[in-house]
Order: structure tokens, then sequence, then C-alpha cells
């Protein structure tokens, strides 16, 4: 193909208009057909003789008139929004939920691309990035678990920009962060969970606590449901979809889609709450919004400060000020029972949570008990001879 220069255009894109380079490249079969290649914002280049330049800097010339493209002279914005519109868009070899594309394109567009956006994608060095990773730590007191997530989207922004051959390394492969946590969940006790079902006058308020207490629902899988959903015959709940900025979505993953036990104790309290609501009917919420007549499901940030928190700070759950506390609690504390208290097996406990990995049940959702670590130890000693004497 001969030499060709190509022409600029402004597209419209979601994060803004862009200058792309627009030019022909010839397929299998011998067909020419048109390619683009991003350039830059157009508020950031408000001519076509400075967005020219750009391409000039770039190489992109030389990139579109050679058989073996010369990568690496772009920009990281123009490489992350690369990576927004090939993995989240109608390229994508997965499909995201809302949830999750939203929380992506906020690490992209707050965080990478102001720090490194109009740097050259590969002339960022590994050093830079680890230092600016534990700053955002220790200077803006990220925890090391949201931090471990920034380096995992820009590892993802490279490995697209590989694929495609915009660029040639990843200077974020060397780059290391610590993905634990020290975060540790306020458990509830069964005792504790019934004084607070009984200090919530309302109905409402006291059957979405026993429900989610004894399914572990996420708060967002139980707001989502639906009188139709709960199957009475089959003694289960079905969980097919989460209540998520105002409207129903995905569940959280492919696990977490399927159904909860039903015992007849909780059924008997949902009957009850079926037969007193005005929103009885397959296709309303179980827990509705009274201040929306039932169009949707009550708030939860609001329950839980005016009415869970406090109830649980009656029932003599030590809630600090400032400390996480809300329905998520009641499901850990579920887990952490079941496995310590009532001897359930972890993969029966791993299956009412519906995680996909029993490590997460074990690790992150049970807690150890101190009762049963101190006779774990007893069991020890006592096989050792020393249970009643002490060593001489």
């Amino acid at each position: 193909m001969a030499y060709q220069r190509g022409c600029l255009k402004i597209v419209r894109r979601k994060e803004g208009e862009t200058w792309v380079l627009r030019y022909r490249v010839r397929t299998a079969d011998g067909r020419k057909v048109e390619n683009t290649l991003p350039v830059g914002f157009a508020r950031d280049f408000t001519s076509e003789k400075a967005a020219w330049r750009e391409v000039d800097r770039l190489g992109l010339l030389v990139r579109i008139n050679s058989d073996a493209p010369a990568a690496g002279r772009i920009r990281f914005n123009a490489l992350a929004e690369h990576y927004l519109q090939f993995d989240f868009g109608t390229d994508a070899v997965r499909p995201k939920t809302e949830r999750t594309t939203i929380n992506t394109q906020q690490i992209v567009r707050s965080y990478l691309i102001p720090r490194w956006g109009q740097e050259m994608a590969e002339d960022i060095r590994p050093i830079e990035l680890q230092r600016w990773l534990q700053s955002l730590h220790s200077d803006n007191g990220l925890a090391w678990t949201t931090v471990s997530k920034f380096r995992g989207t820009m590892l993802r922004v490279y490995k697209i920009g590989l694929l495609h051959e915009l660029v040639t390394k990843n200077p974020v492969l060397p780059v290391e962060t610590r993905s634990t946590t020290n975060y540790k969940a306020i458990l509830v006790t069964p005792q504790q969970t019934l004084e607070i079902i009984q200090g919530l006058p309302n109905p409402l308020h006291r059957t979405l606590v026993l429900t989610c207490a004894a399914t572990a629902l996420r708060a967002s899988e139980l707001l989502a449901l639906r009188w139709g959903d709960v199957l009475w015959e089959e003694g289960n709940i079905a969980v097919t979809k989460c209540w998520s900025l105002g409207e129903d979505g995905p569940t959280k993953t492919r696990k977490s889609e399927g159904h909860v036990p039903l015992h007849s104790v909780l059924a008997s309290q949902l009957k009850e709450w079926h037969g007193r609501t005005a929103h009885s009917r397959d296709t309303d919420f179980v827990f509705p919004s009274l201040k929306t007549e039932g169009r949707v499901p009550l708030s939860p940030a609001a329950f839980v400060a005016d009415h869970l928190r406090p109830a649980a700070i009656k029932a003599g759950v030590k809630v600090e000020p400032g400390q996480r506390f809300g329905l998520h609690n009641l499901r850990h504390s579920l887990s952490s029972w079941l496995v310590n208290k009532a001897k359930v097996e972890p993969k029966t406990v791993q299956s009412i949570l519906r995680h996909s990995r029993i490590q997460t049940t074990l690790d992150l959702y049970t807690q150890g008990d101190g009762d049963e670590t101190r006779a774990a130890q007893g069991a020890f000693l006592k096989e050792l001879g020393l249970a009643t004497e002490m060593i001489q």
C-alpha cells in the first residue's frame, strides 16, 4: 500500500470529543478498510494544526505506513481510554456488571489519567509507579486493598495495550502492593440479633433484619426481592438480581445467582408480613419504601443510620463512632456462628453465602472463636497429661 498521511476527524465519545487519525488498512482478502487511531481529546488540542503536531510527536504516520508498526509512542490517557472502550465496550470478551464498569471508570478517570495521562505510556518507570501507589496509602489514606485495585486496573490497561500492539512492555509488572486488609467486621450474636429485632418498632424493619440475619443475603440482593421470588412450596428464596443505582441489575457473580433456604420459622414471619403489607403482589418489593409507595425498595443507608445502628448499640453491640456497621455485618455474623458454634461444615456455609471460593468464606467471613481456640489448646495439654498439674 502506498504511503498515506490519513486525515483527522473529531468523533464523539462518552469520555469527550476526541481527535482520531483515519487511515486505511488492507484485509486478508485484499480489501481496503478504514481504521482509526486515537490522538487526543479535542479540549487538549483546540485546532487541527495542534492535533497534527501531536500525530507527529506520537509517530503515528510512521506506524500506519510500516508493516511492523512502531508501538509505544502513545500517551497514557489514550491507552487508558482504549482499554475502557475495548474491555467494557462491544469488544469485551467478558461482559462486566454495571457496578464493575462504574468502579473501573472511576479508578481510570479520577486517579490514573489525572496522574499519568500526559505521560508517554512506555516512558513511565516502575519505580515511579511504586512510589505513587505507596503515597496513595501513606498520604491519601487509601486502604491497601483499594491501592491494589489501582495496580490491577493499570496492569490491565497495559495488557490490552500489548494485545493491540499499542505498547511493547508493561511497566506495572515489577510493581508490588499489599492486598491484605485490616478490616475486621463487628460480629453480632444471635441474642443481640434478637434484641435488635425486638427494638425495631416497624414490622417492615423487623422482618428485614430477620431475613438478612437468617439468609445472609447481601443488602442489594435483599432489596431486589419481590414476593414472586419467595418460593413458599419449595422452601427457597430465588436470588436472580440485585438492586443497584435505582434499578435491577445482575448478581455480583454467577455463583451468587441461585437459591437460599427458607426455613419454616422464617417463612411464617414472612407470611405474617405479607399479610400486613399494602404491597403484596408477586411483582411488589418485599421490603418497599413507604415514602415512594412501594415503587422502589427502602434506602439501606437511611435504614442503617436511622434504625439498625441505634438498635444495635442499644442491644450491646460495640460500635465506635465512625466504625463501619450495617446489614453486611449480619452476613459475617451468620458465617462465624455457623462455623464456630453450630459446627456446620464449611462447604455448607459457603453454599449458604454463595461464595465462589471457600477461602472467602473461611478467611474473610469467619472469625476465630476464643472459646473454641482455648478448648483446642486444652485438648492438646490434656493429651500431654498437663491438664491438672504443672510442669515440675
